[in-house]
């Protein structure tokens, strides 16, 4: 007892340290509670559905707030004037944040972002001229993979102040196959090929029916389009299938793949006798 009399004697001339010692426990503990506070936050959400990308956002906000509101008790314990060092603060912030504007920009775009959710996580979109699947909105780059599994990282200043095309938001999306024929085929026949080809898979909506327009008459060609509907998540599989059967279907009728061609006329002052004037050049 004597020895632990001893010891609380020594720590009492030494208040300064005992502080120190008690501002850094509340900082340990404050950053274990403030991830424990962090993860019930995001339980609640998602008990509530809560899309994911607005969950992670919402998170990462509380956890920061509660950093910062740990680190203030501890240096407040410690004896340290909060006061004068959030004036201090305060003035660095406003140096730094006109420093890092673009950066403050994509922040306040990130939050709209996830505000306003043009997107959800796992949408299709095109995004500044950029197609991808969207993985998640962060507080300053938006990331996105292709379906050849690249990742684009956008900053978020850039998606909001261009279009967003979201391919998946409306659950199915149209698909048009073009094809061409001779002005010299059958158009009908060729109408109920590609009609066949729409109606027997499975995964082609029967509302809207599938349909085969004329897309375009052109110099040497009739251009058909099979437009059929789909959901969006069967778009990219049932493209190549069907733009195989349509080449597969048609070759077997006898329809013949329409080349472009010109046709040259020469005209010879001394003609040969059975020399043709025309001349006929496929390119």
């Amino acid at each position: 007892m004597k020895a632990f009399d001893a010891v609380l004697a020594e720590l009492g001339q030494h208040q300064w340290l005992v502080r120190g010692l008690i501002a850094v426990s509340i900082a340990v503990v404050g950053i274990w509670l403030s991830r424990w506070v962090a993860r019930a936050f995001e339980r609640v959400l998602q008990r509530f559905d809560v899309e994911t990308i607005l969950r992670s956002f919402l998170r990462n906000l509380v956890y920061a707030i509660c950093i910062v509101v740990v680190c203030i008790a501890a240096l407040d314990f410690a004896g340290v004037p909060t006061t004068s060092l959030l004036a201090v603060l305060g003035t660095a912030g406003l140096a730094i944040g006109l420093a890092m504007k673009d950066s403050l920009s994509n922040i306040a775009s990130g939050v709209m972002l996830i505000v306003l959710r043009p997107f959800h996580s796992g949408d299709y979109v095109q995004v500044a001229g950029i197609e991808g699947i969207v993985d998640s909105v962060r507080i300053f780059q938006t990331f996105l993979h292709t379906q050849d599994n690249r990742q684009i990282i956008l900053p978020n200043s850039q998606i909001t102040a261009v279009p967003i095309i979201n391919f998946t938001v409306r659950g199915v999306r149209r698909l048009d196959i073009s094809v061409k024929i001779a002005y010299g085929d059958d158009m009908l026949v060729a109408r109920k090929s590609l009609l066949h080809i729409a109606q027997s898979h499975a995964q082609i909506l029967s509302e809207p029916p599938p349909e085969v327009v004329v897309a375009q008459l052109a110099d040497n060609h009739v251009e058909l389009q099979l437009r059929v509907w789909l959901a969006a998540a069967d778009l990219g599989a049932l493209k190549a299938y069907l733009l195989e059967q349509c080449w597969q279907q048609l070759s077997e009728q006898g329809f013949k793949t329409a080349h472009p061609q010109q046709h040259m006329h020469i005209h010879h002052h001394n003609k040969i006798d059975g020399l043709s004037d025309e001349v006929t050049v496929s390119s």
